[in-house]
C-alpha cells in the first residue's frame, strides 16, 4: 500500500508473517535513494499487469510467482512512506485505486487462463464472481473504516474473527499458489466463495460493533 497512515494499518496474516519480512528491507534500501512512494505504487501495479499477462499466456508457474511478487511489492511503497515521513492522503488514495486495477488484471488473467487451458464450464462467470467478491471485500473494509467500525470488527473473536479470510494478502497468495499449479478455475471459485463468506462475516461483525451498549 502507498503513503497511507503514519502507522502501518491492521494487516492480514500473509502480510504480517510473510510479505513484510521482504518489503521492509526493500523499503529500507530504497530510503537511501530518490525513489518516491507513488512511483513504487505504479511499479507494483506494473508487476501485477505483467503477472496477469503471464497467466493469460499460459505461463502458470512464472505467473504465480509474479502474483506473489506483486503482493510483496504492494507493501514497499507504504513502508517507504512511513520510513521517510512522506505519508499522504493522496498516496493512500492512489494505492487503493491501483490495488483495484491490479486485482482486476490478475483475476482477468486467471479467467483467460481458465478459458484457454482448462476444461470447466463458464470460466467467465466464475471469474466475474471472484472479481465482484474481491471488490466487495475491499469496499466492506473501506466502508467500515470510514464509519469507525473497523477497529471493533478487527478485534472480534470466535467466528467473527474470520474477517481476514479473503483479505487482499490472502487472496493474492491463494491466487499465486492456485495459478502456479495450473488450477485457475478452481482457485477463482474458491476466491469467490471465500470473499462472499468474508463479506457476510464482516456484516455480522459490523452489526455487533454498531449495537447499543
Amino acid at each position: 500500500m502507498s503513503a497511507g497512515p503514519a502507522r502501518a494499518p491492521a494487516e492480514g496474516p500473509v502480510s504480517r508473517h510473510l510479505n513484510r519480512r521482504l518489503s521492509r528491507p526493500l523499503a529500507a534500501a530504497l530510503a537511501r535513494t530518490h525513489a518516491s512512494p507513488a512511483a513504487l505504487t505504479l511499479a507494483a501495479l506494473a508487476v501485477s499487469f505483467a503477472a496477469a499477462a503471464l497467466v493469460a499466456l499460459g505461463w502458470s508457474v512464472a505467473g504465480g510467482v509474479a502474483i506473489q511478487l506483486a503482493s510483496v511489492a504492494d507493501g514497499v511503497d507504504g513502508d517507504l512512506a512511513r520510513r521517510t515521513g512522506r505519508v499522504s492522503r493522496f498516496g493512500a488514495a492512489l494505492d487503493a485505486i491501483a490495488d483495484r486495477y491490479a486485482d482486476a488484471a490478475i483475476l482477468g488473467g486467471m479467467t483467460i487462463h481458465a478459458a484457454r487451458f482448462e476444461s470447466f464450464p463458464q470460466p467467465e462467470a466464475v471469474g466475474a464472481l471472484a472479481l465482484a467478491g474481491a471488490l466487495t471485500v475491499s469496499y466492506s473494509r473501506a466502508r467500515a473504516e470510514a464509519s469507525g467500525l473497523w477497529p471493533a470488527m478487527a478485534a472480534a473473536r470466535g467466528p467473527l474473527a474470520l474477517s481476514w479470510l479473503a483479505g487482499r494478502d490472502v487472496r493474492l497468495l491463494a491466487a499465486a499458489v492456485g495459478t502456479a499449479v495450473g488450477q485457475c478455475y478452481w482457485t477463482l471459485a474458491a476466491l469467490a466463495a471465500a470473499s462472499a463468506l468474508t463479506v457476510a462475516v464482516r456484516l455480522l461483525a459490523a452489526r455487533r460493533a454498531d449495537a447499543p451498549a
